[in-house]
C-alpha cells in the first residue's frame, strides 16, 4: 500500500520533530500496511515564485537524507519517494520544479491555506492542468466552508483536479462534520485517494480507516483506491470510483448533496 501524504520528514514542518518521531511514524505506518511512501512536507506556492525555494530545498533535502538514511537502516522494506504538500496561496501558482511534485511526476498534492476554499479556486487548478500538471487536493473534507460549498467538488473534479481524503476523517478524528462529508464523497465515488495526513505521533488511521470500509460492503471501493496510489510513482492516472447504489440515502447525506447545486 502507498501513501502519499504524511510528514515524515524530521524538523521541516508541524509533523516529527526529530529523527526519533520519524522512526515512530515509520514504525506506525508500516504495523498499519503501508510499504511505500512518498513523504511530503509542507511548503506554500508563493515560495516556489520567489527566491527563497533554492534555499527551502536545501534545508528539506538534510532533512530527506536523514530520513532516507533511516529507511535503508531500519525499514528495508519501505519504498520512499519525495514530494510536498503545496498550499495554494498564490492565484497564479508556478510549480514546475520537478522537486516540487509526486515522486517527479507530474502529479502534485495541493492544499488550500488557512483550512479554508478561497475564491476562484478552480481556476489556480485548471492553471495547474494547463501547465500539464496534475493536482491532487488533499483532504477537501476538512475545510471550513466545505460543506456550503459542496458544488465546487465538480468543478475542481472537471478542472482536471482529484482528490485525496484522509483517514482519520472517516473515524471522525477531525470532528463530525469532515466525518460526515469524507462518507459522503467515498460513496458518491467522488474521491480518488485515501491518505494517512500522518503527523508521526499519535496513531496512524490508516488501517482502522481501511476495517471501517470493509466493514461497509466497500471493499471494492478499497481496491480502487489502493490501486490509484500505486499508479502515482508511475504516472498514471486514477480510475473514477463508482457512487454506491442503495437508498434511502440518511438525513446529513440528502442535505448534502443538496449543498452541491
Amino acid at each position: 500500500m502507498l501513501d502519499f501524504h504524511n510528514h515524515l520528514m524530521p524538523g521541516v514542518d508541524d509533523g516529527a520533530a526529530n529523527i526519533g518521531e520519524s522512526r515512530s511514524g515509520l514504525k506506525a505506518m508500516v504495523a498499519d500496511g503501508i510499504t511505500e511512501i512518498i513523504a511530503t512536507p509542507h511548503v506554500t506556492a508563493s515560495l516556489a515564485l520567489g527566491d527563497g525555494l533554492e534555499g527551502y530545498l536545501n534545508h528539506i533535502a538534510e532533512a530527506w537524507n536523514k530520513l532516507r538514511s533511516l529507511v535503508a537502516a531500519e525499514f528495508p522494506e519501505v519504498a520512499l519517494y519525495r514530494g510536498f504538500e503545496v498550499a495554494l496561496d498564490v492565484p497564479h501558482p508556478k510549480l514546475d520544479n520537478p522537486l516540487l511534485r509526486l515522486a517527479g511526476t507530474d502529479f502534485v498534492l495541493v492544499e488550500f491555506p488557512f483550512m479554508n476554499i478561497p475564491p476562484n479556486s478552480a481556476y489556480a487548478l485548471r492553471e495547474l492542468t494547463d501547465a500539464g500538471l496534475v493536482p491532487i487536493i488533499a483532504h477537501p473534507e476538512r475545510y471550513g466552508n466545505m460543506e456550503e460549498n459542496m458544488g465546487l467538488i465538480d468543478d475542481w473534479r472537471d478542472s482536471g483536479a482529484y482528490l485525496q481524503m484522509n483517514a482519520g476523517s472517516l473515524l471522525g478524528t477531525y470532528g463530525s462534520r469532515a466525518h460526515r462529508i469524507s462518507w459522503f464523497l467515498l460513496e458518491e465515488g467522488k474521491t480518488e485517494y485515501l491518505c494517512s495526513d500522518y503527523h508521526s505521533r499519535g496513531r496512524c488511521s490508516v488501517g482502522a480507516a481501511r476495517a471501517a470500509i470493509s466493514a461497509k460492503g466497500l471493499a471494492g471501493q478499497l481496491a480502487i483506491l489502493d490501486e490509484n496510489a500505486r499508479r502515482i510513482v508511475k504516472g498514471d492516472r486514477p480510475d473514477r470510483l463508482q457512487p454506491v447504489v442503495g437508498e434511502p440515502f440518511p438525513r446529513w447525506k440528502r442535505l448534502l448533496r443538496l449543498g452541491r447545486r
